[in-house]
């Protein structure tokens, strides 16, 4: 990529221009970090392995033996981190006599901007594609995207974290949705504690979820009745709202199951500056280095309405 020259920003090298703008706006406080966890990495990639612990105990008979069960290693889902970088070069000329742009470049600005708005995309990317079949965990792994009606289980069998027939954010679906999550099971098909925690949208349903979550009654009637779900407590860490999901009508419950959407950072953001010797041009770049994805998919629940 060429350098920023003099040509570049010619308005700049002359009084005259009373402000620049486009290289730095106001940005939403980090959305990531609330719907993945964060851990540190000092591996090339994580590997994180699950087990199929035992099933139910049998009558053991005066006199008889007792029954024995075995375990096994189950599915394998790997983190494999990746670098990402971008960086712009000035000339020494361009740096030398440029005004109000060149010094906004030199701080990075524009450059920061840009690495934020590219670890949100990446991370919201595991959601906007959670329904997707080209994406996965890898072949180790169950080998199926994070919202599956057909997740398998080692020992035999399938689960399901995803709403069918799907449908559109409302009280009912919601409903259903906990009711599911309430009767999930671990690989040995025995029934495990797993609840609802968050709600996790785009900003064209937080309207709607504010009048599904918050409403003293049932939502939408002239009834009485109460809001089940808000009496119940069902989502305690309430609604996220994630401005970088791409489909306005998917939605997600994000529920307390250990080890689920994770976030490895192995190396954090990092810029550089430095001076090329034969062209003098400043170059400036950032990089960092980190991985997105799931290890149980139990951690979420998820509806793709038409």
């Amino acid at each position: 990529m060429a350098p920023i020259t003099s040509s570049s920003f010619a308005l700049d090298l002359k009084p005259g221009v009373n402000k620049w703008y486009g290289l730095k706006y106001a940005e939403y406080p980090i959305e990531f970090l609330g719907i993945f966890t964060k851990h540190n990495s000092s591996l090339a990639f994580e590997e994180e392995v699950s087990a199929t612990g035992f099933g139910l105990a049998g009558v053991k008979t005066e006199g008889g033996t007792i029954s024995y069960d075995s375990a096994q290693q189950g599915f394998i889902n790997r983190y494999t981190h990746i670098t990402y970088g971008l960086g712009f070069m000035i000339t020494k000329e361009m740096a030398e006599d440029g005004i109000a742009v060149t010094q906004s470049f030199r701080r990075a600005q524009a450059l920061a901007f840009s690495m934020r708005q590219t670890k949100e995309t990446i991370a919201a990317n595991v959601y906007n594609r959670a329904f997707n079949t080209s994406y996965t965990m890898g072949a180790q792994s169950d080998a199926l995207p994070l919202c599956s009606a057909a997740h398998l289980n080692k020992t035999g069998g399938t689960w399901s974290n995803l709403l069918s027939p799907a449908a559109d954010l409302s009280e009912a679906a919601m409903e259903q949705a906990c009711i599911n999550i309430a009767a999930l099971k671990n690989d040995r098909g025995l029934l495990i504690a797993v609840r609802p925690q968050k709600l996790i949208i785009p900003p064209a349903l937080e309207y709607e979820a504010i009048r599904l979550l918050k409403s003293e009654f049932q939502p939408g009637t002239a009834n009485n009745d109460v809001n089940a779900i808000r009496v119940l407590g069902k989502f305690p860490q309430g609604i996220v709202v994630n401005h970088y999901l791409t489909d306005a009508n998917n939605w997600f419950i994000g529920t307390d199951c250990p080890d689920g959407i994770k976030y490895f950072e192995r190396r954090a953001d990092n810029f550089d500056i430095d001076n090329d010797f034969d062209t003098e041009n400043a170059k400036f770049k950032a990089t960092f280095r980190c991985s997105f994805g799931w290890t149980d998919a139990r951690a979420l629940y998820g509806s793709q309405p038409a």
